[in-house]
């Protein structure tokens, strides 16, 4: 609304100062023509001087107002550009006004509504601690009511659940001793039963073992007869032959044979067979020698069925410790098969000799690879060669004729699959 105003002002200003203007250029003319009035009367060359007094005149005016006009027209300017800047300013100075005002009035409104929500804040803690205070003051009187009814129950309860136990407990006893003489009764009557019928298996038990142990002991009586008369015949047998060398020897006149002496390893076999027999069996070789034919190696002979536990013993006893695997090979006799196993001990600085003979249908025994790895290839060799199965054994192979050759040729019985070769 002040802006309106003062452009109105200044219009209305500017207008009357072009109507004075006006006014000013309009009179120098009425001026003139009333001078060319007068100068008709007047002579000439006044009326000229007068014209051209009249002229200048009329020009300064025309010249004064337009500097007037000029000079209103600037000062208009001014004057609107200094109203616009008082507008502005005043504008400015109503806008931070108005935000002044507002901004006491948000304070003035956050302060009432700080003052009322610490009231309502006090107001509203009021209540909860009073309602606090309430269900407290109610939950102590129901405890307490509770409480006294519980007693009340509890009592009766009680009564009734030692009534209850004491009854089940009564019940439990007469069951029990029930069951107790019935159990009684029938045991009595089972145990005489069970008494007859073990008696009766024990009497049976022994006849058996009575029976087998004189059938075992006329078989051992049979067994030792027979290994005696074998020994006498064999004894027999021998002086007989010693005695027809002797008598051949005599009637050819070749003098007699000293005997042999014995060997310097026959107390490393006895010791041996002592350790076998004593912790694997009388029984567990099949025979044993001194090889005279291999620098008197004192040889053990096993059985198929002793082999892997005579070859444990040597290998982990600690009199005998053979730590050493030097040689296995096989061998055909035509009539057997034969794996042959040196072994020495470092500890006891010893060698023994372990055999084993085999069916050539089926030569099989286990392996003892895991008792000396020294075990392995040979015992690979073995089987390609001959054909003899190592069972257990890691990894057995052909290892030099190949998966896919025919036959084993160490074998007496060996013909090439193919001719040419």
């Amino acid at each position: 609304m002040t802006n309106d105003k003062d452009l109105a002002q200044a219009k209305k200003e500017a207008a009357a100062k072009a109507k004075a203007a006006a006014l000013a250029r309009m009179k120098p003319k009425e001026e003139e023509k009333a001078g060319a009035e007068a100068s008709e009367e007047l002579s000439l060359e006044e009326q000229k001087a007068a014209a051209a007094a009249k002229a200048k005149a009329a020009a300064l005016a025309r010249m004064k107002a337009k500097e007037e006009e000029t000079a209103g027209a600037e000062a208009s300017e001014e004057l609107s550009l200094e109203e616009q800047k008082a507008a502005a300013a005043a504008k400015a100075k109503a806008a931070a006004l108005a935000r002044k005002k507002a901004k006491e009035e948000e304070k003035a409104g956050a302060e009432a509504s700080e003052e009322l929500s610490l009231e309502e804040r006090k107001a509203a803690a009021a209540a909860k601690a009073k309602a606090a205070a309430l269900a407290r003051k109610k939950a102590k009187e129901e405890e307490k009511a509770g409480a006294e009814a519980s007693e009340e129950l509890s009592l009766e309860e009680r009564k009734a659940a030692a009534a209850a136990k004491a009854k089940a407990a009564a019940l439990a006893r007469k069951k029990t001793k029930e069951e107790e003489k019935a159990g009684a009764e029938a045991s009595e009557e089972l145990s005489l039963e069970e008494r007859k019928a073990e008696a009766v298996e024990k009497a049976k038990a022994a006849a058996l073992a009575r029976k087998k142990a004189k059938e075992s002991s006329s078989d051992m009586e049979d067994t030792e007869d027979a290994a005696k008369k074998k020994a006498v015949a064999a004894a027999k047998a021998k002086a007989a032959a010693a005695a027809r060398v002797k008598a051949k020897e005599v009637s050819t006149g070749i003098e007699p044979t000293p005997e042999a002496s014995p060997s310097i390893n026959q107390p490393l076999l006895d010791k041996y067979i002592a350790i076998i027999s004593q912790n694997i069996g009388r029984d567990a070789l099949e025979d044993s020698y001194i090889n005279k034919l291999s620098k008197d190696v004192p040889t053990l002979v096993a059985k198929p069925s002793t082999y892997l536990k005579i070859a444990q013993y040597l290998k982990f006893n600690e009199n005998l410790r053979f730590d050493y695997l030097s040689e296995l090979h096989g061998t055909d006799f035509e009539t057997h098969m034969e794996v042959y196993v040196h072994l020495y001990s470092h500890k006891h600085h010893h060698p023994v000799a372990l055999k084993v003979k085999l069916s050539r249908t089926e030569p099989m025994i286990p392996s003892i690879v895991h008792l000396w790895q020294g075990a392995n290839w040979p015992e690979c060799e073995t089987y390609d060669l001959l054909g003899i199965i190592f069972e257990g054994h890691p990894d057995l192979k052909r290892i030099m004729l190949g998966e896919h050759w025919i036959g084993h040729p160490l074998r007496k019985d060996y013909e090439p699959y193919d001719v040419e070769v």
